[in-house]
């Protein structure tokens, strides 16, 4: 009987004595190794990153006009909200909130947080020779001052003065004192309004998409698209994220008592939606990238029975001297354990640093790189890697360990 050691060193001899075609083997598990890290990893990121995002906003409710529909989700950068809307699609006049389903909203949440009206349109906008479209918001001035952050300039202080979004001064060359036109000439008249401030960058919300829009107060929205005591949604900001589902069911029953009046939509059920999409399109091209190591499993197995075949006699020699089959099969099993270990490690390392640049790349920032959530998919892809190995050398192994000992050493 042969020792341990022997055994290993026989397996790691082996390794050595065939050392490109070793490498060649653990190259597919390294690719492998990396291309599932580094695609788990990306989604990891993403997911962290939308959560963290989405989840400022987990304290309110957006509520919109009820269409017949169930009404739609809206984006925008924030937390948490409600959207609550009155109207039916029969008769475009109701496809608003009045004051009287204002007031009856603000009655329901008075107790647990605050409420705020929001008008919005698309229009058509002009500055200097460049035309486009924006989103045009009307809110209350202190509404204003309350859920939107100047970076640059001041908030509006008359009906002709507006804040902009960053995305959209950055496409159209907007600064302080820039004009806009609203309004197509075509159709009728248009307003001319000052830019006095540039909002700070909000990124994906639910209730007020800011980045590529012109925020002034109501009386400028009204001046021009009209609606007096007439809304497109109610924004509601619940003080406590555990009464969220308490303030929409109070918002249903209130106002959809005799018919669908307002459709409310919850934030983090988006959220929730959101994220489980990004987790089942991260599953699904890790599952394509898991091909790479089909390959390299085919490789291994394919590098495992040319050394079963090379070594035939070396095998009738081992088992003429008292070799027992189970320790035959254990050192081809060491073997694949080799390939499988080296490859791993070495695609541990080398997924750290693509991963790191896939995700910086692809995310748009590494913030999340090293939390728990993403740095997983290393130790995950090394465990699949190395299994993959073992289990490939399985049947080799086990055909080295069956072969006859007299037959073995007739062999050339």
């Amino acid at each position: 009987m042969i020792g341990k050691d022997i055994i290993l060193a026989l397996s790691m001899r082996s390794v050595r004595l065939h050392f490109l075609r070793s490498v060649l083997a653990a190259l597919g598990i390294v690719i492998g190794v990396v291309a599932i890290a580094s695609i788990g990893m990306m989604g990891a990121n993403m997911t962290l990153s939308v959560t963290e995002e989405l989840s400022d906003m987990a304290n309110k409710l957006t509520v919109t006009p009820y269409t017949g529909g169930g009404g739609g989700m809206m984006m925008g950068g924030g937390g948490g909200r409600v959207v609550v809307g009155s109207g039916s699609s029969s008769d475009d006049d109701d496809d608003v909130i009045d004051d009287d389903q204002f007031r009856d909203i603000e009655r329901i949440v008075a107790k647990y947080g605050t409420a705020y009206t929001v008008r919005s349109e698309s229009d058509r906008i002009e500055v200097g020779s460049e035309t486009g479209r924006a989103t045009i918001y009307g809110l209350d001035a202190d509404i204003m001052r309350e859920i939107l952050t100047v970076e640059e300039g001041e908030y509006p202080k008359s009906t002709t003065s507006v804040v902009v979004g960053p995305t959209l001064a950055e496409r159209l060359g907007l600064k302080i004192g820039s004009k806009i036109e609203i309004g197509d000439p075509d159709e009728g008249s248009t307003t001319t309004v000052r830019v006095v401030g540039i909002l700070e960058e909000r990124g994906m919300s639910m209730d007020l998409s800011t980045d590529m829009a012109i925020i002034g107060s109501d009386k400028l929205f009204t001046g021009i698209y009209g609606g007096e005591g007439e809304y497109d949604q109610v924004n509601v900001v619940v003080n406590d994220l555990n009464e969220i589902d308490t303030v929409k069911t109070a918002i249903e029953d209130g106002l959809n008592r005799k018919e669908d009046e307002v459709t409310v939509q919850d934030s983090s059920r988006m959220m929730e939606s959101i994220t489980s999409t990004l987790s089942t399109m991260t599953t699904f091209v890790m599952a394509i990238a898991g091909i790479s190591l089909l390959v390299a499993a085919v490789s291994i197995f394919n590098v495992m029975m040319m050394s079963v075949n090379e070594r035939v006699r070396e095998i009738g020699i081992l088992r003429s001297i008292g070799t027992q089959r189970t320790e035959i099969l254990r050192m081809f099993i060491y073997e694949a354990t080799i390939l499988g270990l080296v490859g791993a490690v070495i695609g541990a390392v080398a997924s750290l640093i693509i991963g790191y640049v896939v995700v910086l790349g692809m995310v748009g920032t590494a913030e999340y790189f090293f939390a728990p959530g993403s740095i997983v998919y290393v130790p995950m892809a090394m465990a699949v890697g190395a299994a993959i190995c073992i289990v490939t050398g399985v049947y080799p192994a086990w055909r080295a360990s069956n072969l006859d000992p007299i037959e073995a050493l007739r062999a050339e």
